[in-house]
């Protein structure tokens, strides 16, 4: 009889084993398997690690029948992780026949019998339910930025740990599945200089964060640039209890500079990543595509984000959404500094321009600084011509008469 489905990736010796039972998929002697699995999979009590391997790629593809405490559920295995979960594709409830969208992920602790009901391997297939379901590849180059994917605890996931941890600025980025404040979180983005690295949270789980994200993300000496940090700030929190800290808002960021260049008017609405990208960064098309495609992949299939193994198409927007954070971060700073710039420059040419220097309290109101006011004014009545008002008395950002906004342009 054998004592677990995943008995050979997970047991190292017989302590290992009694410690883990009961909490993993390492189950105990009342779960039988058919003499099937025994009989097409041959292997020692004590597998090495390639035999473990080959066990574990053995079972892939293959559909199986798990009860779980309440139902029991039918899917074809896709991936066995490390941490004792299975990954199912295809999946139905077996008495009603009612199909699960996307990948659905069955935990050790869950799994109360294990049967196969036909033991022959299934042969890969493309997906009929969306063009985006593509066999991908780890590691992908583009524009001198190295993409790297991260969904086990081994390997690349403590390089990529140390690496972060060695940064003083990073960028991060998540994509969610679900409505507001209910999302969960499938995919953890975070950028450095020339490496984007893509965490598979929903294979990683809490583990990612107990094994070294939380301790980056909590960090208070690292700063995260993030576009809109409302969504992943609630799901850090609420999913893994992360509180995340020392937040620069790219979003944030260009609604104060809409403010600041209208003379205090605000937007009807914030600015999308990819509005924000052209309008500061000046990025062409080519670049911004990915973004822009992103709403209507999800559209076009809600379990996007569900899909494993993720596809190059999915990989490519997830890199987009976060490479360029760190260089728009410089941009911003800069404009929204502008104005605190102007003004010290008046500071040193109003001394060097007076003929007769003239004594005057430094506690006085330079007449440099009187002149914001007409500054705002001026803004103001710029604003109001080249925008259309809202009954709210905001500016709707879409009614701008020119392709091009600038801080140039407002003053």
């Amino acid at each position: 009889m054998v004592r677990g489905l995943f008995y050979a990736c997970e047991l190292r010796d017989q302590s290992d084993a009694r410690n883990r039972r009961g909490r993993g998929l390492c189950f105990t002697s009342s779960v039988s398997f058919p003499l099937e699995l025994c009989e097409s999979v041959s292997r020692p009590v004590m597998a090495s690690s390639s035999e473990e391997s080959r066990f574990v790629d053995d079972l892939k593809r293959r559909r199986v029948n798990i009860s779980l405490i309440d139902t029991q559920i039918s899917g074809v295995i896709q991936r066995v992780t490390q941490r004792r979960s299975v990954l199912l594709e295809d999946v139905y409830e077996v008495k009603s026949g009612r199909k699960f969208p996307g990948v659905k992920i069955i935990f050790g602790h869950e799994i109360l019998k294990v049967e196969f009901p036909n033991p022959e391997k299934l042969a890969p297939e493309e997906s009929h339910t969306h063009s985006f379901r593509k066999k991908t590849a780890d590691d992908v180059l583009e524009d001198g930025v190295h993409s790297v994917l991260i969904d086990e605890l081994q390997e690349k996931f403590g390089p990529a740990v140390m690496h972060i941890q060695e940064q003083k600025v990073i960028g991060i980025s998540a994509e969610v599945f679900g409505p507001t404040a209910q999302e969960r979180l499938c995919w953890l983005q975070v950028a450095t200089k020339k490496v984007v690295y893509l965490f598979d949270i929903l294979l990683l789980g809490g583990q990612a964060f107990k094994n070294g994200l939380s301790m980056i993300l909590e960090n208070r000496h690292i700063l995260k640039v993030v576009h809109d940090c409302r969504c992943i700030t609630r799901c850090l929190r609420e999913e893994f209890r992360v509180h995340l800290t020392n937040v620069f808002d790219t979003q944030v960021a260009d609604l104060m500079l809409f403010y600041n260049e209208t003379g205090g008017f605000l937007p009807d609405r914030v600015g999308s990543l990819q509005e924000v990208l052209r309008l500061h960064l000046k990025l062409p098309p080519a670049d911004l595509s990915p973004l822009c495609s992103k709403e209507l992949q999800r559209k076009e299939c809600p379990e996007l984000w569900y899909i494993r193994p993720s596809p190059p198409a999915l990989m490519t927007v997830m890199s987009a959404s976060v490479r360029h954070l760190l260089p728009l971060r410089l941009v911003l700073l800069d404009a929204l500094m502008s104005d605190y710039t102007i003004l010290v420059d008046a500071y040193m040419s109003s001394y060097h321009n007076q003929s007769v220097h003239i004594e005057q309290s430094e506690w006085t109101l330079p007449a440099e600084a009187q002149e914001l006011s007409s500054v705002r004014q001026e803004r103001m009545d710029w604003a109001t011509g080249r925008y259309d008002l809202t009954e709210d008395g905001l500016l709707k950002r879409s009614s701008f008469n020119t392709q091009t906004h600038s801080t140039s342009n407002s003053r």
